[in-house]
């Protein structure tokens, strides 16, 4: 009796859940292999994954390339750091008309800054979306630029020197203070961004998005309003960020204006085009090779990057659809 072939898992499936059992085990292992460093390692890995795969909402979905996404990302760590600093030290953010004072709840901080990096991106694809190709790109660099210098400028917050969080966020329920129990909420945060993102990119916005990246003129006569499907999904594209910032902040417990430069913005960037521009969970393998092979390579060479150039030259040359694609084969998970 012949067994269709649709009952066995296909390699893609095989792949995530191979990743999904992987990082679900890792707390254990590295106790069992005392080697217990790679829980805070691979929570930095998660963090990132987390801001890549938002990119790529944003990137692979909508074909809006961005060189200021790190802005968002910086905001979101920023809100947590300040939020703490006024806690701490018993300062209101407003007194007028109502008294807001600081916060060190995750409950509360956290989607304080998903929603102000939101609201940051709302104003600054609102204006980037009107531009197209280079000038967007641009654009998004400008903002990025003129965010991070502001916060060079904020001496009261440390300006260039950055400002640290005296400890992490509380949480009903967990002790962020435990490496591990942090390591498994950013999994979880982690792994519900990537089921919003998979289901939002399968359901009509997604489509209308996918539509507008590959000929917004057709969809504009077909009367969709293009411009607001792609402010929305550039919109929960920083959302993301400020998520991944807002983790960040309590992962190092410190934020420098840096993690709105430019530069962040390009290995944001890199992890999308390593793992996988328009798959979702390419980005958690882009994310994962880069931040390893940093890691690895930095204990032979300051000069690190020397070696890992030839790696991406690779990569582009030999696996253009990026690490999963390479592994998985076939087309990307949405187009």
């Amino acid at each position: 009796m012949q067994i269709p072939l649709a009952r066995f898992p296909n390699r893609r499936t095989i792949i995530v859940a191979a990743a999904a059992l992987l990082l679900l085990a890792l707390p254990p292992i590295a106790q069992m292999i005392d080697e217990v460093y790679l829980v805070t390692l691979f929570s930095r890995i998660l963090i990132y994954a987390l801001a890549a795969v938002s990119l790529d909402l944003m990137l692979g979905l909508g074909g809006m390339v961005s060189l200021g996404h790190a802005a968002f990302f910086g905001i979101g760590a920023y809100v947590v750091c300040i939020s703490s600093f006024h806690s701490l030290e018993n300062l209101p953010f407003l007194t007028w008309p109502i008294v807001v004072g600081g916060s060190e709840n995750g409950l509360v901080v956290w989607p304080a800054a998903v929603a102000i990096s939101a609201v940051a991106a709302a104003v600054v694809g609102a204006l980037s979306l009107r531009t197209t190709g280079m000038h967007f790109i641009m654009i998004t660099l400008a903002f990025a630029q003129m965010l991070y210098y502001f916060f060079v400028s904020l001496e009261a917050y440390g300006g260039d020197d950055g400002i640290s969080l005296f400890a992490r966020n509380t949480f009903p329920g967990l002790d962020l203070a435990s490496d591990v129990q942090f390591y498994y909420l950013c999994l979880g945060a982690l792994a519900v961004f990537l089921f919003f993102s998979f289901r939002l990119a399968a359901a009509r916005f997604g489509m209308v998005v996918k539509g507008c990246r590959e000929n917004e003129r057709r969809m504009k006569s077909l009367g969709f309003p293009t411009f607001r499907y792609r402010l929305v999904c550039f919109v929960i594209a920083g959302a993301g960020a400020g998520l991944a910032g807002a983790l960040i902040a309590n992962q190092t417990e410190y934020v420098s204006p840096g993690l709105m430069h430019w530069t962040r913005s390009g290995e944001i960037l890199v992890m999308v085009l390593l793992g996988g521009m328009g798959t979702l969970f390419g980005p958690v393998l882009g994310a994962m090779a880069l931040l390893l092979a940093e890691e690895i390579l930095s204990i032979y060479t300051e000069h690190w990057m020397v070696y890992l150039g030839p790696f991406l030259v690779f990569v582009v040359l030999f696996a253009k659809r990026g690490i999963y694609g390479w592994i998985a084969g076939g087309n990307s998970t949405h187009g």
